[in-house]
């Protein structure tokens, strides 16, 4: 009996089972109503946004059982660009006119257990109509299990294969099955995506593990109906966000927003009809991109004749940017790249046979072609080359950027490959290096693109690498290495290992430098490998059988790797019995500069590095820079998801002075990405080697020594060998090398005649003739500087795209004419310096550089039919004009410089930042619309009204009113010459809503700036001459006279100064100086004698020791001179040779005259005038500068005298007539102490009342500095008006230096120097540069 219950219990329950498969009956055609839009800004309202929205009626008919049609009926688009919610779509009759047709063929689909299979339509049904079709059937895309109501798996959809969760409950009530499906569209395990321009970039996974700078997730929602064979859907709503901000999202990001909803309406009896065309297989339910890849989201551009709208581009281009550059030059250049890319090879090879005879033309075209970035240009480049149409500075200059910017599918790869082993290239080595680099980046990019890429790509270099190690030819192992790591590949790990010293007994024989080069193939390699990478570089690194350079080399690619805390504790443990003091350094100060790492991608790596640090000895921090050294440092800011890091590694050799190796490398971090921007790398491995087989090679004579026999070495470099490179650079951008050059004996020798050679002579011949007839230059020069794009399918079918890109234009006119008098004889060579000295030579130059640029950031819908975004726009414009006349009169010693008025533009510069919602379509492009994103004078409350409320009953939250835009203009008269400058500034951003960057950063901003003629008298020109020799007193415009203080006069005039010096400091507040000071003196000295132990009374009174001068028998009796004395000497010598000439002006004539002026139309003299004088017999120097303004006394004069040859004194005096500020500057060299030491003294009788109010807000820092620099702080009675700083030498390696200023002494003693001071105690030098060292430096100074 209870088996029979059982048996009925299952059979009612199976009865009772829903079956959850959307069931649409062969004999019916389901209606929907069917409603989408896609909309992108800011989540707040108020402000714009831009968007479409698409609506039409669905129809679904059953063909078979797993084979359907579906048709839209009535389709309808809108577009949008406006302040959200207020402003209503606008329908976009002529685009859905125009496509109306498409949209309306039915297509047809499989669908079983409700999954969609693949999708078939007729030839005329465009990719672009196919996608809005998937994103329809994307709602029917439902994996629904019976088992289970919540449970999660990897969906396939029309954005790819991504992580989906479902839940199903259903309301008994209503009789309603709903099921809800959420998907992360970040965590996909196949997401479809194009990335353009990101290929070098690294993708930071732990910049991104707290904070996002792209969210993206989806939420479906069904209402099912049990219908008789399965459910019915009844109503389906999609909800999709992708949220972007460069910075955190918690402080604002940007947003698309897309919404679907599929409401089932009737069912009819009439079926849907295909139409009579062949339908093809189009793919399944995934998004297909169309032609959105080769259309740029800033600007949307009907190309209906390729090569006629090219040709009128560029004969704009051409026509508008000879003087100046225009103002929308980068976004003509940027279409002119689209338009290419839109050309076939026909049309291209068509416009350059059109334009290539014509200059100018020619040039925009070799700046464009290459910026293209599709195969077919490299294609044009390798067939115009080998036909002789480019130059190789052409070639090169077209080839590299091409190369970078193409895709990279297999097809350009191997017209790449083919390339690099053209014969012809190969008969020009550097050429040759460009191409095969080139080849290595090329394979690296579609790594990027095709994780999976095969290792049969690198074959042809493998096979290079293996024939020239056969070879031993030592330049082709270089190039295949360097080739190998740019590609980056884990399958060249095995032939770079064979060239590892230590690991291949056929690399022992190999150059260093080859060596070197397989170590720093690696690199990329660790990038995407790092545990293959760790344990080579970390044996190379620990093998003291290996040269010091290679492991240090081996150090810099085991720390990129990324090592664990167990490999940076087994290196630092190691290097706890390190020999090698350059190993041990490097490797040291390695790992102490990972310890300040704050980057996200090396925490984990600073993290080890602190605990690794530990293990080492400290005495290690105390090596000086002559041992080999790395650094790092960095910046990260993780709210704003932005930073930058620095590296600088140098290598040197215990043998000579010259550093082995310098590299420096500049990365840089935004937005979850990280990039090697920027690396530069020199190696002087052949001088190294040549300066090891001489005796300076010698390590048991001293460094001063080593230093004499090097420089001896390099004098003889004939002698240096021919076979190896005497030195090598190489530059790396984006982590791929793009160049490198190898110096070597015969370069030199080549480079030598070519330099002394007649060919330097003819050019300098026929630059002078050129420059006598005149020259007129005008050149221009575009660049699209960056070209970012991701673009991305989102719900609805279509694409969304987040791109950034930056053009620039610049231009340039000159015109320059030369009088030479006499003329130049036909023989240049011939002439002789008192032939030269009698030359007059006048210049008259006008240029006009001008520069524009224009950047865009953009977010939003970009399809060749229709644009919807939100945009961020930069523009920057400069305009410098200038024109110039200068005249070198040598025989008088006369050189004149003048600058002569230029018409100026109304603006010099002008920058401006807005953002901007956008909405155009191609077949109404009048109907464009931008809209600023932040309306200005718009009020957030609407001007809402409140009639009919009693004050209690207004709403609490009132609504936010936008704040009123900056706006300021700020002007400077510069006085004399007339000119004025104006700056005008606006700003209206969204901070009002929100204060967080992004909101400060949306909105318009803009400077302006502008010189023009302020009123007064106009300025003809603006003069700068200078007279040397006899004749500089007759240049001075204004005679020069000093007031002497014993004549009546001066003491008159002294007087009359005083009086009111002294009104001044009545009117200025009086401080609590004084008795402040007082009060820190007793604190100070009751301190002093309560607390100071013994020691430091003994360290004060060391520090206190007179500073005394050189003496012969110093050693044998004390110098009882104290500082006072010594101080009062040296002022009284210096004031007696002042007193014997107060002017020498007086008696002797200048050694030479500076006069600028501004030439007025009213001949008014407005400038100064500077003359310097020189007192052989006192050694006694005075310039003089004063104003030529008539009624205009004020001068500042300067005098300085060599009182001995340990001894110089200065005294600076400014105001009227020298006489109302003064500062006096003393430095000598002496002994403090037992040391050899350097003061210097600084007194001032009275200075300028700012330099006293900074100086006393800058002295409230000085403690605090001084204690964080590791200086001993006192509290002292010093002069209040007198600065003193004192350095001794202890050794030639350490500096102990003290410092005296008001109210406080500073000091420090043993402060380590990077390098030996060749400094004796007696104060000579102990270091002597050989008199044949001496006469081959003269020999080659007295050469042409």
């Amino acid at each position: 009996m209870r088996a029979v219950v059982l048996a009925l219990t299952v059979a009612l329950v199976a009865s009772q089972q829903i079956n959850l498969v959307p069931e649409f009956a062969l004999d019916k055609t389901y209606v929907y109503k069917y409603e989408a839009l896609l909309l992108g800004g800011l989540p707040q309202e108020g402000l714009a946004r831009a968007g479409i929205k698409v609506g039409s009626k669905v129809h679904l008919t059953a063909v078979t059982e797993n084979t359907f049609l579906m048709k839209l009926m009535d389709p309808l688009l809108h577009e949008y660009a406006g302040i959200w919610p207020k402003d209503p779509f606008v329908p976009a009759t002529k685009l859905t006119s125009a496509l109306a047709a498409q949209l309306q063929i039915p297509i047809k689909f499989e669908y079983a257990n409700g999954v969609v299979g693949k999708v078939f339509a007729p030839a005329g049904v465009s990719t672009t109509v196919l996608n809005l079709h998937r994103g329809i059937l994307n709602i029917l895309q439902l994996n629904l299990k019976k088992t289970q109501n919540i449970y999660e798996l990897q969906e396939a959809g029309a954005q790819g294969v991504c992580r989906t969760h479902y839940v199903i409950s259903e309301d008994t009530k209503a009789n309603h099955i709903i099921v809800t499906k959420s998907k992360d569209l970040s965590h996909c395990q196949e997401r479809i995506m194009k990335d353009i321009g990101l290929a070098y970039t690294e993708k930071c996974a732990e910049c991104t593990e707290r904070v996002k700078s792209l969210i993206e997730t989806a939420s479906y929602n069904y209402i099912m109906k049990p219908a008789a064979a399965g459910v019915l859907i009844a109503e389906a709503t999609v909800e999709e966000v992708h949220q972007f901000s460069p910075f955190n999202e918690i402080h604002g990001a940007a947003q698309m927003e897309a919404k679907q909803s599929l409401a089932f309406v009737e069912i009819e009896k009439t079926p849907v009809v295909p139409i009579k065309a062949d339908y093809l297989a189009r793919g399944s339910l995934q998004y297909e991109f169309a032609t959105e890849l080769l259309q740029t989201p800033i600007q949307l551009t009907k190309i209906s004749d390729a090569p006629a709208q090219i040709i009128e581009v560029l004969q704009h281009l051409v026509a508008n940017n000879v003087a100046m550059v225009h103002d929308d030059a980068p976004l003509k250049f940027v279409q002119l790249v689209q338009l290419l890319r839109a050309a076939t090879l026909e049309n291209i090879e068509a416009i350059w046979a059109q334009f290539k005879d014509k200059p100018v033309y020619r040039r925009w075209l070799l700046d464009a072609l290459p910026a293209v970035g599709t195969p077919v240009i490299v294609k044009l480049i390798k067939e115009k080359f080998l036909a002789g149409e480019l130059t190789i500075p052409e070639f090169i200059q077209a080839l590299v950027v091409a190369l970078q910017m193409v895709t990279a599918d297999l097809d350009t790869i191997q017209l790449t490959a083919s390339l690099a082993m053209h014969e012809r290239i190969a008969t020009i080595p550097a050429l040759r290096e460009v191409v095969m680099l080139g080849y290595g980046s090329m394979i690296a990019k579609h790594c990027v693109e095709v994780p999976t890429c095969p290792a049969e790509l690198l074959r042809p270099i493998h096979e290079l690498a293996a024939e020239a190690i056969s070879k031993n030819d030592i330049p082709e192992i270089t190039l295949a290495l360097k080739v190998l790591g740019n590609a980056g590949h884990p399958a060249s790990l095995k032939p770079i290992m064979k060239l590892l010293p230590g690991l291949s007994t056929a690399a022992t024989s190999l150059p260093l430098r080859v060596q070197v080069d397989a170590i720093l193939a690696l690199r990329n390699i660790a990038k995407k490998e790092p545990k293959l990478v760790q344990p080579v570089a970390l044996q190379l690194v620990l093998d003291r059988a290996l040269h010091p350079e290679v492991r240090m080399v081996a150090c810099i690619v085991l720390f990129e790797a990324k090592p664990s805390v167990a490999l940076i504790s087994s290196l630092a443990g190691a290097l706890k019995t390190e020999t090698n003091m350059h190993v041990a350094s490097f490797a040291y100060s390695h790992i102490k500069s990972l310890t300040r790492i704050t980057a996200p991608d090396m925490a984990a790596v600073a993290g080890a590095a602190n605990v690794a640090i530990k293990l080492m000895s400290r005495k290690l921090d105390r090596l000086s820079f002559r041992f080999s050294r790395a650094l790092q440092l960095d910046f990260y800011h993780t709210p704003l998801m932005i930073g930058a890091a620095g590296s600088a590694y140098m290598i040197n050799d215990a043998a000579t002075i010259l550093p082995r190796a310098v590299v420096t490398k500049a990365r840089a971090y935004l937005a979850g990405a990280a990039a090697d921007v920027l690396e530069i790398g020199l190696r002087t491995e052949g001088i190294q080697e040549a300066l090891l087989q001489s005796p300076a090679a010698d390590e048991s004579v001293d460094r001063i020594t080593k230093v004499k026999r090097t420089l001896r070495a390099l004098a003889n470099w004939k002698a240096l060998p021919t076979n190896q490179p005497l030195a090598s650079a190489y530059i790396k951008l984006l982590g791929q090398e793009v160049a490198y050059l190898n110096i070597d004996k015969t370069i030199i020798e080549e480079a030598i005649p070519i330099a002394t050679g007649p060919k330097p002579r003819e050019l300098l011949k026929g630059a002078l003739k050129a420059l006598q007839e005149g020259i007129a230059f005008q050149y221009a020069r575009p660049l699209l500087a960056a070209e970012v794009r991701r673009i991305l399918p989102t719900a609805l079918g279509v694409p969304m795209e987040l791109s950034f890109y930056t053009a620039a234009v610049a231009a340039a006119s000159l015109n320059v004419k030369a009088t030479i008098t006499p003329p130049l004889p036909e023989q240049i060579e011939t002439m002789t310096l008192e032939q030269l000295k009698k030359t007059d030579v006048q210049l008259q130059a006008e240029a006009r550089p001008s520069v524009a640029l224009q950047t865009f950031a953009v977010m939003g819908v970009n399809t060749a039919l229709i644009q919807a975004a939100v945009m961020a726009r930069g523009k920057i414009r400069t305009i410098a004009p200038g024109k110039v006349a200068a005249r070198a009169d040598i025989l008088k010693g006369n050189y004149k410089v003048e600058a002569l008025p230029v018409e100026l533009p109304e603006h010099i510069a002008a920058v401006s930042f807005e953002t901007l919602a956008v909405v155009r379509n191609i077949e109404d492009p009048t109907s464009e619309r931008i809209i600023p994103l932040v309306p200005e004078l718009s009020l957030q409350n609407s001007q809402t009204s409140y009639v009919g409320y009693s004050s209690s009953e207004i709403p609490d939250e009132t609504p936010v009113r936008a704040t009123a835009p900056f706006h300021k203009t700020l002007c400077l008269a510069v006085p004399y010459i007339e000119i004025k400058g104006c700056i005008e500034v606006h700003s209206h951003n969204a901070a009002y809503i929100r204060n967080a960057p992004l909101f400060y950063i949306i909105g318009q901003h803009s400077a302006r700036a502008a010189v023009s003629r302020a009123e007064g008298p106009a300025v003809e020109r603006l003069e700068l001459e200078v007279q040397v020799g006899p004749r500089a007193a007759e240049r001075l415009l204004k005679q020069i006279k000093l007031i002497d203080e014993e004549t009546p006069e001066g003491k008159a005039f002294l007087l009359k100064l005083r009086e009111i010096l002294e009104t001044e400091d009545k009117n200025v507040p009086v401080s609590s100086e004084s008795s402040s000071s007082s009060r820190i003196s007793s604190s100070s000295s009751s301190s002093s004698s309560s607390s100071m132990s013994s020691s430091r009374m003994t360290k004060t009174a060391t520090i206190m020791e007179p500073f005394r001068k050189f003496h012969k028998d110093r050693y044998m009796a004390p110098h009882g001179a104290s500082k006072a004395k010594s101080s009062g000497s040296t002022a009284s010598s210096f004031e007696a040779i002042r007193k014997q000439a107060k002017f020498l002006g007086n008696g002797i004539p200048p050694v030479f005259a500076v006069i600028a002026r501004a030439v007025r139309v009213d001949h008014k003299l407005l400038g100064y005038q500077l003359a310097a004088y020189f007192d052989k017999p006192t050694a006694r120097v005075q310039l003089v500068i004063s104003s030529i303004a008539e009624n205009d006394n004020l001068k500042i004069c300067a005098d300085g005298a060599l009182l001995s040859k340990h001894k110089v004194t200065a005294r600076v005096a400014w105001g009227p007539e020298c006489q109302q500020y003064a500062v006096t500057a003393k430095a000598e060299a002496g002994v403090l102490g037992e040391f050899p030491a350097a003061r210097l003294e600084l007194e001032w009788e009275r200075l300028p009342l700012i330099v006293t109010t900074y100086a006393k807000k800058l002295s409230k820092h000085i403690p605090m500095a001084a204690l964080q620099a590791g200086f001993r702080l006192e509290r002292a009675t010093n002069s209040e008006k007198e600065i003193e700083l004192t350095a001794a030498l202890p050794t030639q390696r350490t500096l102990n230096v003290i410092a005296r200023i008001p109210e406080m002494t500073l000091s420090r003693m043993a402060i380590p120097l990077p390098v030996t001071v060749p400094i004796n105690p007696d104060g000579t030098l102990t270091i002597h540069i050989d008199e044949d060292i001496l006469s081959w430096i003269q020999k080659h100074i007295n050469e042409e």
